[in-house]
């Protein structure tokens, strides 16, 4: 049998990282985090456990980053569903019941990604988080910051600052409200985004988050070796 291309090679170590990505999101949604193992995200990928450790240092930062993918992408389908839009300040609003969203829909997962941020190695830069920063400073920029360099931090810290207070044991504060207090100081109209009152979820709420995940099938090669 030919050896695979390099492109199959590199494309198989690519839905690798992503199924295990998926796992994370998954099995921290289920169990919490303490109660889930580095076997047992290896485990629910398929995967061999000594290829977790060749993608990421350790279970904190597979877990950031299958967060920040998942973030990512609930920002990026939100911003882009139909009608499609341009309108700044509809992009905002939609990006704020985005992150609104992921709290009130996964909040096992947000809670545990808020612990981690605050544990000693803190927050860790990944290519999830650098595709979810773009897109939150792009959102800025549309809804008309004039410096998006001292505007974009201040929404991010803002965002997680509401996150966190919905998500306090014993003590959450109601996402209406949250959003309505990030709606005012971004002054936004309440019918823009999603409405609490329509029912309908900024993180669309489902289980299924394979869509997130480019999880499919391995390529196959042809007897010469490239991919078909």
């Amino acid at each position: 049998m030919s050896p695979r291309s390099a492109s199959v090679n590199e494309e198989l170590r690519r839905r690798s990282r992503e199924r295990l990505l998926h796992a994370a999101v998954e099995l921290v949604g289920e169990r919490g985090y303490d109660a889930t193992t580095l076997g047992d995200i290896a485990d629910r990928a398929g995967s061999a456990r000594g290829l977790v450790s060749y993608y990421f240092p350790g279970k904190r930062q597979l877990v950031q980053s299958a967060v920040h993918r998942l973030m990512h992408r609930t920002l990026e389908e939100a911003l882009e569903r139909e009608p499609r839009t341009e309108d700044g300040r509809e992009r905002m609003a939609r990006a704020i019941d985005a992150i609104l969203g992921l709290a009130r829909d996964r909040p096992v997962l947000m809670r545990q990604h808020m612990a981690g941020i605050l544990q000693a190695e803190g927050f860790m830069q990944c290519p999830e988080q650098r595709r979810l920063a773009e897109l939150l400073r792009d959102t800025m920029a549309r809804h008309g910051s004039p410096d998006v360099d001292s505007d974009y931090p201040m929404m991010r810290a803002l965002l997680m600052g509401a996150v966190y207070a919905a998500l306090v044991p014993g003590a959450p504060m109601p996402v209406p409200v949250l959003r309505a207090e990030l709606f005012k100081r971004y002054r936004l109209g309440w019918e823009l985004g999603l409405p609490p009152e329509t029912g309908a979820s900024g993180g669309r709420g489902d289980q299924d988050l394979s869509r997130f995940f480019a999880t499919g099938a391995a390529p196959e090669c042809d007897p010469g070796g490239q991919s078909k």
